[in-house]
């Protein structure tokens, strides 16, 4: 099996970067806020980051600029004009790369939608990403935010990632354990943020499939059917996303809006004699994760707006925009979500969206 992780993924013309100014990122955040970049450079291969390392080298007054890495816009909140410089991944390509009696090491570029990543996996039989179906977004940005779903988190079936350090203008490599994976978290939020860009990622999905069923939501859809398929399982968890959850390309909004809270299990055995129907579910660390959505529907949010920015109707986890929203009309929903929560509850909430 393969151990190098040099990129073999790369398209089949190149175009020639290309520094544009005054660039709008509308159509490239998934909660549709108008806002301008001061310079905007698409990255389709690793030699466009050779490029942009020399021009950053060159340019002090550019190498100045505060940086913005963009994949599929779909984490991210544009609080204004981004007075800097946006890179937007746009690589594309998959492979499998490898193979044993064990596992199939399966490498995509960063610029890959992540469901047709997702999609390929399952054309090919190759299962452990089908829970993770439909997750907006792309393949560079899954390590930075670990992304999950339905009981998986994509660390599992994580091997090893190729990046680009912006200030030495070189490739390197990192593992799981280099990538410091947290709930909604990694080292690409902090050591590395805003000066490594992702190139590639691969997975390592066992030969031997077993469907994880253990969401109860999850559970409850497939529960007539014996043996489930990787292919039944991703078309579950597709129905409940899209009963759920608003299609961006219809009701701009960023997903998942707020982390699950952490606690105690003191705090939430305490929580739960006060709120029977309290949703949690307890966690290998002995912690006790609670449901954001519940809690915020407790509090008489769900299908609410404050302005051009409300809260789904069907999911209270997700703030929508109801039509020309600005980055400080989120902010003012957010901040009036989190206060009733922690004044009923007790309990803060984080955002999970990355504001700019």
């Amino acid at each position: 099996m393969p151990s190098s992780l040099t990129p073999t993924v790369t398209p089949n013309s190149i175009p020639p970067p290309t520094l544009q100014p005054d660039f709008s990122l509308r159509t490239l955040n998934t909660f549709g806020i108008d806002a301008m970049a001061e310079r905007y450079l698409a990255l389709h291969s690793v030699t466009d980051l050779q490029w942009l390392h020399a021009a950053l080298q060159a340019d002090p007054v550019l190498a100045r600029l505060p940086r913005l890495i963009l994949g599929g816009g779909s984490n991210l909140v544009l609080t204004g004009d981004f007075h800097g410089l946006v890179l937007h991944s746009c690589s594309r390509g998959i492979a499998v790369i490898g193979q044993d009696d064990q596992c199939t090491l399966v490498r995509a570029a960063a610029g890959v939608g992540w469901h047709e990543l997702v999609n390929w996996t399952l054309a090919r039989q190759l299962g452990g990403l089908e829970n993770l179906s439909l997750i907006p977004g792309t393949v560079g940005a899954a390590p930075i935010q670990n992304i999950g779903a339905y009981g998986v988190e994509m660390e599992r079936y994580f091997h090893a990632l190729t990046a680009f350090d912006l200030e030495r203008g070189c490739l390197f490599t990192l593992d799981r354990a280099g990538c410091r994976f947290g709930y909604r978290d990694s080292i690409f939020k902090h050591d590395w943020r805003d000066r490594a860009v992702i190139v590639d990622v691969t997975f390592t999905l066992p030969r031997q499939w077993q469907p994880e069923l253990r969401y109860a939501e999850l559970a409850t859809v497939l529960a007539q059917t014996t043996d489930p398929t990787m292919q039944q399982v991703s078309a579950a968890v597709i129905a409940i996303r899209q009963r759920k959850l608003p299609d961006p390309a219809v009701i701009g909004n960023a997903g998942s809006f707020f982390k699950n809270p952490l606690v105690s299990r003191v705090q939430r055995d305490a929580l739960l004699a006060q709120h029977p129907a309290l949703v949690s579910h307890d966690q290998p660390d002995g912690s006790a994760k609670l449901a954001a959505g519940w809690l915020i529907d407790q509090c008489g949010w769900k299908g609410r707006a404050l302005g051009p920015v409300g809260v789904y109707h069907k999911q209270a986890l997700v703030l929508v925009n109801l039509g020309g929203a600005r980055g400080a009309d989120v902010l003012q929903l957010a901040h009036a979500i989190q206060a009733d929560v922690l004044q009923r509850f007790g309990v803060p909430l984080e955002p999970e969206p990355t504001f700019v």
